[in-house]
């Protein structure tokens, strides 16, 4: 049985609802909607400028013991009320789909009273559901007189001003004191699933124009993606996420345009603060996402600092196909997987040939060199990021991945260490919430000696990424660096709880076990590690014979043959050979090869403080030697 729904008369545009006759009339004339859509309509409009949720129309359409698939009936509904309307999810001109939650009517709607009514059926001295409720108290008195209609109407408007007065009042001093937010990932309303990627981008844009203003937290689209279809509430993913308000919305795309509808709620308590529609053509795009971005900041009252508030003014059009390929390599470049490093630096590349002078495009080809296969050999990665992140600094010296390029640049490649921490410091004056930087420079400061710093920056990086694998492995790494491995262990599997499979979490965990003293441990992750990349089964059950026969010295020693073998035919990084002649106990030989890895400016170098498997080399005076050529403080 459909609940029952008050007689009243609303209209909106050109159309008018008659509830109690059931009826909806376009420039008065009926037009044909079934009862389902028609109950939902009606409840839209009692509730207008309202989100009404999936869960108040069920009530609403259905009894409570009643079996139905709620989701498809009520999409099916909507989709009846829009034809009915004219009306499109993608331009919502009535209704509006609020992303996880539910439903608004959005157009402005009146209600028509007495004797204004089209129908001139309803009872003029009736009170309508909109009057206040002290309007039926003053009813009492039968106000049949002048006075008595006088005296209620006096009633009724007193009490409304007190009520709006005390509410303006509480509002406005009540300050709404939100200094973080979370932006949950635009829906796609294109209807295509390929382009659910430009959704993906456009969210990780407006993230990155949030989080270059310095008094905001803004959560890493990588924790954020974890919301995608969720059906948690605002305050529950506020409260996992530790921020005050949550930005959600939708992005549609036409051939030439690009829509955002964004909206912005208050967790604590649920308020919905604003929301508004943006529409430009595609190669202002980037000024779309910034015009959201001002909004947002002016309505929670963060003062911007004028270099941010130029930074946010100024945007020039984007190629759009260009723009796209940017787009698809940052995604892919998340992944930090070999092959996904490849895939990013291909759509940058190709980026780049259709727009020569895009800036973004160049800084995320830098660090695909940074950071590429760990076989790569420096001497031809380290010239080819610097050189792309040199052109970016020179064609947008104000865009932070630029300057976080060149400092890891100067930091792994050059050893440039005042020169880095310059670039490293301005990329994240530039973009405070900018993880790949906190993450960068957490690995410098620790290196540096400067461990504290560097903890710190590990849980900044955390708290601005909270979800993602890597932020957690990022700060087990920092734990495994500074021997505290029971911390370690403890938290790799925080982070392998988010993603079994993430490689680096495996290694590191398995490097916790092993200088904890847990050998079996210890081998468990090693085994699962070399699965995970296809290695030979028959080589993994020789490497663990080698253990069983000769303990690690017989490990490593096998795995240092084939190393030796490889480099033969392919570049190997001589700082992992060193590592695995320390490991059997070889100093002449490490030495040697940590002299070959200075030499040929091999990156991985830079982590020899941090890497507990050289601890037996510390006190020889070849190794003080070489940290004072390297320009690292002993």
């Amino acid at each position: 049985m459909l609940s029952p729904i008050t007689a009243r008369v609303f209209r909106f545009g050109v159309f008018e609802v008659d509830t109690h006759a059931r009826e909806l009339r376009k420039q008065g004339m009926q037009i044909k909607l079934q009862e389902q859509p028609f109950q939902i309509l009606a409840f839209l409009l009692e509730h207008a400028g309202e989100i009404v949720t999936r869960e108040q129309l069920r009530q609403q359409l259905w009894p409570a013991d009643t079996f139905v698939d709620v989701d498809n009936s009520v999409n099916a509904a909507i989709n009846r009320l829009r034809e009915a309307l004219g009306d499109s999810a993608e331009s919502p001109r009535f209704v509006e789909t609020v992303p996880r939650r539910g439903y608004r009517f959005v157009a402005p709607v009146t209600e028509v009273k007495g004797r204004e009514r089209g129908s001139g059926t309803e009872n003029p001295n009736a009170l309508t559901e909109t009057e206040p409720e002290e309007a039926a108290m003053a009813g009492r008195f039968k106000a049949r007189s002048p006075f008595g209609k006088f005296f209620v109407f006096a009633l009724v408007v007193a009490l409304l001003g007190t009520w709006i007065w005390t509410w303006e009042k509480r509002r406005a001093t009540s300050p709404l004191h939100i200094t973080s937010l979370a932006v949950l990932p635009l829906e796609n309303l294109s209807g295509d699933p390929g382009q659910e990627y430009f959704a993906d981008g456009m969210t990780d844009e407006l993230i990155t124009d949030l989080a270059s203003i310095s008094s905001l937290r803004v959560i890493s689209r990588t924790s954020t993606a974890h919301y995608k279809g969720t059906r948690k509430t605002v305050p529950e993913i506020a409260r996992e996420l530790n921020v005050d308000a949550v930005v959600e919305g939708s992005v549609g795309r036409s051939t030439n345009k690009v829509r955002i509808r964004a909206q912005l709620v208050r967790a604590a308590p649920e308020e919905h603060l604003w929301a508004e529609s943006y529409e430009r053509e595609l190669p202002d795009v980037l000024a779309l996402q910034r015009d959201v971005a001002k909004a947002i900041a002016d309505q929670i009252k963060i003062k911007l600092t004028p270099e941010e508030r130029a930074r946010l003014a100024r945007v020039e059009p984007v190629d759009p196909e260009a723009y796209r390929l940017y787009i698809r390599g940052r995604l892919s470049f998340e992944n930090w997987t070999p092959d996904a490093v490849s895939l990013a630096r291909k759509n940058f590349q190709e980026a780049i040939a259709e727009y020569p002078n895009y800036a973004p495009a160049y800084a995320g080809l830098a660090d695909t060199y940074v950071f590429g296969n760990p076989n790569l050999d420096p001497k031809m990665a380290i010239p080819l990021a610097r050189a792309a992140a040199l052109k970016a600094l020179r064609l947008d010296d104000t865009l932070s991945d630029a300057h976080a390029a060149l400092a890891q640049v100067k930091f792994l490649g050059d050893w440039d260490w005042a020169g880095a921490e310059k670039e490293f410091q301005r990329a994240i004056d530039l973009n405070p919430g900018d993880t790949l930087a906190h993450h960068m420079y957490s690995h410098f400061v620790l290196y540096m000696g400067r461990s504290e710093e560097s903890r710190r920056e590990s849980e900044l990086y955390l708290r601005l990424d909270p979800l993602s694998v890597a932020a957690n492995n990022h700060l087990g790494y920092y734990y495994l660096a500074t021997g505290q491995y029971d911390l370690a262990i403890e938290q790799e599997h925080k982070a392998l709880r988010i993603n079994p499979n993430y490689h680096d979490a495996i290694l590191f965990l398995g490097e916790a076990y092993r200088h904890k003293g847990m050998p079996q441990e210890a081998l468990a992750q090693y085994e699962k590690m070399m699965a995970l990349e296809g290695t030979s089964p028959n080589w993994v059950k020789s490497l663990h014979a080698a253990y069983q026969t000769k303990g690690w010295k017989g490990y490593w020693k096998k795995t240092l043959d084939r190393d030796i073998e490889r480099s033969n035919r392919e570049y190997v990084s001589p700082y992992g050979i060193a590592d695995y002649y320390a490991l059997v106990g070889d100093k002449t030989q490490a030495f040697r090869y940590l002299d070959k890895a200075y030499a040929e400016r091999d990156i991985w170098l830079t982590w020899i403080k941090a890497e507990h498997d050289f601890d037996g080399l510390r006190s020889d005076p070849r190794y003080a030697d070489l940290l004072r050529r390297m320009g690292l403080p002993l």
